[in-house]
């Protein structure tokens, strides 16, 4: 079950543009986020509340500007919503523990799903592995 708190909760806690995407559904332009190139060994989480969405084994570059995945650490932490916004029919992924906005999934990505998560920079907080 999603720990859901409302708009004034996350304003205290967020930046402006990570609020806007997390938790109004926003988006960045494209190749512009931060974590776009990020290629170190490590885990993406989500930015609000910290859940293990992503890791760098399942990272690759789609070309389409977003931080992108063929795959989630756990399926059951992403909920799947249908997103008719934009005149477009889509998928939207939300972290299913605290419902922060994350991107979209799509039926393009490489095997072995064919899916390819496309995730907003501001949505996630990456973690490097510890070194030795």
């Amino acid at each position: 079950m999603a720990s859901i708190k409302d708009h004034d909760y996350w304003r205290d806690k967020l930046d402006t543009d990570t609020f806007r995407i997390t938790r109004e559904a926003g988006t960045e332009y494209p190749f512009s986020g931060a974590l776009l190139h990020q290629k170190s060994p490590g885990q993406f989480s989500c930015a609000c509340c910290d859940t293990p969405l992503f890791t760098h084994e399942h990272k690759f570059d789609s070309g389409c500007g977003w931080p992108s995945f063929y795959d989630a650490i756990d399926w059951q932490r992403i909920d799947f919503i249908d997103d008719l916004s934009h005149g477009m029919v889509r998928i939207e992924i939300r972290c299913k523990n605290c419902d922060a906005h994350l991107g979209h999934i799509f039926d393009d990505g490489p095997a072995p799903t064919g899916k390819r998560f496309c995730v907003n920079s501001l949505s996630m907080q990456f973690h490097p592995e510890a070194k030795p």
